[in-house]
């Protein structure tokens, strides 16, 4: 698991004075930024230099308390499956001991240049190993299933 502090600004509330749903994938976007950041180059290189994305093809939310403009939000990141691929990220955000959400992205390792999906590059996928969930399908996956 890597983890991820980062404080509620004041444009990310709403009206209601609670942090907008839409906003959650994007924190859960700048945790896997972050989940990242050991790769070759950290995900600036893996994107701009190595023209390798890892778009979302497949997003969830379950919320559970509502965040707040000024309170820090813990942003837990795993992975809960590995494929040739893809893999599924699990973000867990919680402010305090209290849950906020949890946020699923699938997302498909990618050649920018064809836009094209493309097997996944060793050093992403030791990271994603290195967070895996102890899980029974993700872990057998990681071990050599041809899940894609």
């Amino acid at each position: 698991m890597i983890t991820l502090h980062r404080q509620v600004r004041f444009e990310e509330v709403d009206a209601a004075g609670i942090v907008f749903f839409a906003r959650f994938f994007g924190y859960a976007h700048e945790a896997m930024e972050h989940f990242f950041a050991g790769v070759d180059g950290g995900y600036p290189g893996l994107i701009v230099t190595r023209r390798i994305g890892l778009p979302a093809v497949k997003t969830g939310a379950e919320f559970a308390s509502p965040l707040r403009y000024g309170e820090v939000v813990r942003i837990d990141t795993t992975s809960a499956r590995i494929g040739t691929r893809s893999a599924d990220l699990r973000f867990v955000l919680a402010c305090g001991e209290r849950r906020a959400a949890v946020v699923t992205h699938t997302v498909v390792t990618t050649d920018l240049v064809t836009m094209r999906s493309c097997e996944m590059p060793p050093d992403v996928r030791r990271v994603l190993e290195a967070h895996l969930e102890p899980s029974g399908e993700g872990r057998a996956e990681a071990q050599g299933g041809r899940r894609a």
